[in-house]
């Protein structure tokens, strides 16, 4: 065993007990664990500017002779001293100081300061900089490395982690370090060893270059980037193996209720939903559990693609659970269901938090006896209360919105004494390949990449707001010649209550510039069947305009609605306007989406909503909205620890992801000692999902 793994904080010097549990409440408690809290950048301290070669906003040292320093009164009380090299001269400006502080800057001496530098209206300035006064025969010495500067916390000044660093680098010099990845893998990628490489990273030479540690290319950190991306596969293949240990209940696909299904739509079904049916059947009627993403884009038709999931484990009689995230969705698919599956006299049991307790006691008591096959609910089926006779199949929409956990969690209401139910996950929010091999390594990926005949692609405007009685106009337009229109209310503020007064005001507003157009308003705060009965206006032409907060982002399909308004659209992500957007292009008009935006736009965001105009192709904006807002925004960030790397960064090194796949399968293959101990190592005592 690795010494520095075992050998506590508490070996170091100044580490006593009160910051032994600020280091551990950042899961540092051994030496090991230390040398893995890695900087965020690096300083360059080596040498010093002169003041004629530096400029605006660079962070560097500099060095001259005090001509003065003085204290002003004017809107706060301020210390100025201005030190000069040559010709140049540059202010030092400080807000907190002492008396002593000003007393020691005497005119003639040198000073050395270090900070960013701004190019003002009088000059070059540093506000706050580090800095030391010497004689000029005396200068004090250079550091011969850059300076690391690590992520910290309250209480933790980069001089105390620097100083931490220091002896456990001296420990690491000692005693070395177990490298789990194999001689092999180092060779083929001509990484350092581990021992090397953390030593680059916390100490490294004059010589290296800033620019290729802020690029992540530099050999130590692809390496140890490698190697934490290796961690997470391993976890989360660990995972999938442990389940597919157990055994699940191998299910007939040749039954007489899914080609009964078929041939009762109105429809025929897209060749790559044919192809994702027959990749979950084909899983489904094996002994091992199914573990299936199934991922489509807006209108795809994902929900039919589960229904067959589902109508194969009904037919041999096991129930099915369907759990979405929200109630409006978990509605839209129990009304699904029901129209699929009520010819079949199969009812569709509703459970929610919701639910009256009368109701509520009635529904239970149908799924534990057996007589609700098929039930769908929101996250209200987590619950003790909850308990299925032979659970066979469980379907998760919208899987980020849970994490694992919770998916794990409903699992374990399934099965026998020696079998677990088959999970099938869906999602219409289209992941990055790279995205989708780190965050669902545990799962089978099937791709619905084809849209419905007849479907036609929704164009989309980008308009400023102060054109907002144009858009008014065209949305009377559209709803005098038939169509329908929804009005979407964004907020910044998270506050529920806030978003549905906004919407309120909006709908208000809107009924009095059009009085001939019916508008009808749905926000999260409306009763279920508050929710239930405007919807079902909507869909019946009776609401010609819907205003609606995001609620309404997933799970509703109405054909007629042709024209989808979307204020404040800089303030929501790209995947996020994309499954709104999905709402309309459902029938056969030409459907058309306007990004009603408040003027100034950044960049940020000019560049975002111009993506937005330009495709209707899912994957190609979540590759963007990757790339703009960051793995955790995409994915959801607190359900899948993706956005906890320490070094890896799925932008910069997505590159690897293939080759760590290849390397993680090879690993649980042939060393599962290397294969916990990277697991421990990188993910701590909280390897994902690990009670699975």
């Amino acid at each position: 065993m690795d010494k520095l793994s075992t050998l506590t904080v508490t070996e170091l010097k100044g580490v006593g007990a009160s910051l032994q549990l600020r280091l551990k409440k950042l899961g540092i408690e051994t030496v090991q664990d230390l040398l893995f809290h890695l900087p965020l950048r690096y300083e360059d301290r080596t040498r010093i500017y002169p003041l004629s070669a530096v400029r605006h906003g660079q962070k560097v040292s500099v060095e001259g002779t005090i001509e003065l320093a003085d204290i002003s009164f004017a809107r706060r009380r301020t210390l100025s001293c201005i030190i000069s090299e040559g010709n140049r001269t540059l202010e030092c400006r400080f807000f907190h100081f002492s008396a002593s502080q000003k007393n020691s800057m005497i005119r003639g001496k040198k000073m050395r300061c270090f900070g960013e530098v701004r190019l003002t209206r009088k000059g070059l300035q540093i506000v706050h900089p580090e800095y030391q006064i010497f004689e000029s025969d005396n200068p004090p010495l250079l550091p011969d490395r850059l300076t690391p500067v690590y992520p910290t916390t309250e209480g933790m000044h980069q001089k105390r982690w620097q100083n931490l660093l220091s002896q456990a680098l001296l420990l690491l010099k000692k005693y070395s370090i177990e490298d789990w990845l194999p001689e092999a893998l180092l060779k083929e990628f001509n990484f350092p060893d581990l021992q090397q490489a953390l030593y680059l990273l916390h100490a490294p030479g004059a010589d290296i270059s800033i620019a290729q540690f802020e690029s992540g290319n530099s050999p130590c950190q692809l390496r140890l980037a490698f190697e934490e991306l290796l961690a997470h596969q391993l976890s989360l293949k660990n995972i999938r193996k442990k389940i597919q240990k157990n055994k699940s209940i191998k299910l007939d696909p040749e039954n007489k209720l899914s080609g009964q299904l078929k041939q009762a739509l109105p429809f025929d079904l897209t060749s790559a939903q044919l192809r994702v049916i027959n990749e979950i059947v084909t899983d489904m009627n094996q002994l091992k559990p199914m573990l299936r993403l199934v991922q489509g884009d807006v209108g795809s038709g994902k929900t039919l693609v589960a229904a067959f999931a589902a109508i194969q484990a009904i037919a041999a009689g096991y129930q099915v659970a369907l759990m979405a995230p929200t109630e409006i969705l978990a509605e839209q698919h129990a009304l699904s269901f029901n129209q699929w599956l009520k010819p079949f006299a199969i009812p569709v049991a509703w459970l929610s938090g919701k639910l009256k307790s009368k109701q509520r006691n009635a529904t239970e008591k149908a799924i534990a006896n057996g007589d609700a096959l098929m039930v769908v609910g929101t996250h209200a089926l987590f619950q003790k209360s909850v308990i299925f006779k032979q659970l066979g199949l469980v379907i998760v929409d919208e899987q980020h919105r849970f994490g694992v956990h919770q998916r794990l969690a409903l699992r374990e209401k399934g099965g026998g004494e020696n079998w677990v139910p088959h999970q099938l996950i869906m999602t219409a929010t289209p992941i990055p390949r790279t995205l989708s091999m780190t965050a669902y390594a545990d799962l089978d990926t099937s791709v619905i990449d084809e849209l419905p005949p007849g479907r036609t692609p929704v164009k989309t405007a980008v308009v400023s707001d102060a054109r907002r009685d144009e858009v008014i106009a065209r949305v009377k337009e559209a709803c005098s010649n038939g169509r329908q229109a929804y009005w979407v209310c964004t907020l910044i503020e998270e506050s529920e209550v806030l978003q549905c007064q906004a919407a309120e005001v909006t709908a208000e507003y809107l009924q009095n510039q059009l009085p001939d157009i019916q508008v009808g308003l749905i926000h999260g705060r409306l009763k279920p069947e508050e929710k239930d009965s405007i919807m079902q206006q909507f869909k019946s032409a009776e609401i010609d305009l819907l205003v609606a907060t995001t609620v309404i982002e997933v799970g509703v399909d109405v054909p007629n609605a042709s024209l989808m308004i979307i204020e404040n659209p800089e303030r929501l992500g790209l995947s996020q306007l994309h499954q709104l957007r999905g709402r309309v292009g459902r029938g056969e008009t030409v459907s058309h989406c306007v990004l009603l935006y408040h003027t100034p736009l950044s960049k940020n965001s000019k560049e975002r909503l111009s993506i937005m105009r330009e495709t209707t192709d899912g994957f190609k904006i979540a590759e963007k909205d990757l790339e703009i807002r960051g793995p955790g925004e995409v994915l959801g960030t607190k359900q899948t620890g993706i956005a906890e790397f320490r070094i890896a960064d799925l932008l910069l090194h997505q590159q690897m992801i293939p080759s760590v796949n290849r390397w993680a399968n090879k690993i649980i293959a042939e060393d599962s000692t290397a294969s916990q101990a990277l697991i421990k190592r990188w993910l701590g005592q909280s390897e994902r999902y690990a009670d699975v």
